[in-house]
């Protein structure tokens, strides 16, 4: 695998830390600017939502621009919003501040994941996206447990401003590492638009959506679910979004792997294995040890779809593929918003805290049934395309070509 992979995933691990460790520290930043935790929680809604509108917006801009030189530009954006983040004097500074960071974060991995691609041979294309996105899942290990800890013990603009050197590290990195690419000759705007007139392309998509939102259906809810079913310790939840956070890392890494060899067949087995694990959360979540277990596969079985999911786009929008693998990074967010919004409805209806777990496992199930679908779909298109090129080749060829 290039170097060049490893400054992306210098940048995801950076971009992975400062997405998720806010939920660790919201008391720490409601407290110093006097305002309610759930106005707090407006720093998650608004940087998710940020991802979703930058992605397509900031990938536009940069179509005109060489897909090395707009990562540094992103780079530069994440590096700005975090330090506003943590300078912040005011509520609505800070807040501007997140939602400038998560500009950078859909086109980032959308271009990152291109760029990925094109560096190895196409049958190593998912292992080198996979490659990438180790550095998201690694920050769910390291970085937002690190991050926390660093912003309950010392304050949390001093998570935001290590954030920010964690940003400056990837920028020096892509500056260094990754190659000039240039662009696709021919490549413009109508191009890039005219993937999302691609049925598969689409399906890849809404697949993304409700399958990611399986999984962020159940990790919202994981503290009340946690200490209030299973008895954990607050203090204790930490850890177990570390086990979640393995789980990320082995399931992605592993369906890189196995993207590549079978793509289809992975999402099938994954899909289906976690919309079952989500239901039987259900019932998991009442005991700790094997609550603990179920969260890890969430998190391995959550994450094998991402390689996966994002080589289809690409493989899908193949001409034109970099917008289209940006909105599929917000579709990810898309997903998050949309399960944490019915996993609060769940719960406000009174049907207790692991009534988002059921949530997820529709949402995950809904995937799968897509999977199915887009693969029949293909199928069928297979089959009329080799019907017309058969039609198309005349048979009396050899004969005619005799008279002559």
């Amino acid at each position: 695998m290039p170097l060049a992979l490893l400054a992306l995933a210098i940048g995801a691990f950076g971009i992975g830390t400062t997405e998720f460790v806010i939920m660790g520290l919201l008391p720490q930043v409601a407290g110093d600017y006097e305002v309610s935790i759930p106005t707090a929680g407006y720093l998650v809604t608004g940087y998710a939502l940020g991802v979703v509108l930058g992605a397509p917006l900031m990938t536009l801009l940069g179509t005109r621009v060489s897909r090395k030189r707009m990562l540094m530009l992103l780079m530069g954006l994440f590096i700005a919003g975090n330090v506003l983040s943590a300078v912040a004097p005011v509520f609505g500074l800070m807040l501007a501040g997140r939602v400038v960071a998560s500009l950078a974060h859909g086109a980032f991995f959308g271009i990152g994941s291109v760029v990925a691609a094109d560096l190895v041979a196409p049958e190593k294309k998912a292992g080198a996206i996979a490659m990438m996105f180790t550095g998201l899942t690694v920050a769910n290990v390291v970085g937002v447990p690190a991050g926390t800890f660093i912003g309950q013990t010392a304050g949390w603009r001093v998570t935001f401003l290590l954030v920010a050197a964690l940003g400056v590290l990837g920028l020096l990195g892509v500056a260094k590492l990754v190659p000039e690419q240039p662009q696709p000759e021919g490549v413009r705007l109508r191009h890039e638009l005219a993937a999302f007139r691609n049925v598969q392309v689409l399906l890849a998509m809404a697949m993304t959506v409700l399958g990611f939102g399986g999984v962020f259906a159940a990790i919202t809810y994981i503290t009340p679910m946690m200490t209030e079913a299973a008895g954990f310790a607050e203090s204790s939840v930490t850890w177990l979004l570390v086990l979640f956070g393995l789980g990320m890392v082995g399931g992605n890494l592993i369906g890189g792997k196995l993207a590549d060899r079978a793509l289809m067949p992975l999402l099938y087995v994954s899909l289906g294995a976690l919309a079952l694990v989500l239901a039987l959360f259900t019932v998991t979540a009442h005991n700790q040890v094997a609550a603990a277990v179920t969260i890890t596969l969430i998190g391995a079985l959550g994450f094998a779809t991402v390689p996966p999911l994002q080589k289809r786009v690409l493989d899908q929008a193949a001409g034109a593929p970099t917008l289209a693998s940006a909105v599929n990074i917000g579709a990810f967010n898309l997903g998050n918003a949309l399960s944490a919004w019915l996993g609060g409805i769940v719960i406000a209806a009174g049907l207790g805290f692991t009534a988002p777990n059921w949530v997820g496992a529709v949402l995950a199930a809904s995937a799968l049934a897509l999977a199915v679908l887009s693969s029949a779909l293909e199928r069928r298109d297979g089959h009329r395309a080799s019907r017309i090129v058969a039609a198309a080749t005349p048979d009396s060829a050899p004969v005619s070509a005799g008279h002559h």
